[in-house]
């Protein structure tokens, strides 16, 4: 997986989400980072607030990558 999108998950992140996940091993940000992708490729709600907003959109997404870590 290109670092890049690591990287723009990471910034999409709470600024706690961010420190939890750096401590995570490679794979496991790799594994986030895909999940996070697919929640922004999936949801159609998610495309309407890109529209409006990206950043919010990248940000929503990562919340919710890292609610479903606990579910």
């Amino acid at each position: 997986m290109p670092i890049d999108t690591i990287e723009r998950f990471l910034a999409a992140l709470s600024p706690h989400d961010r420190e939890e996940v750096q401590r995570e091993s490679r794979e496991e940000q790799e594994r986030l980072a895909a999940a996070w992708e697919t929640e922004l490729q999936v949801d159609t709600d998610l495309d309407t607030l890109s529209e409006l907003s990206p950043a919010a959109a990248e940000s929503e997404a990562a919340a919710r990558v890292m609610r479903g870590r606990f579910e």
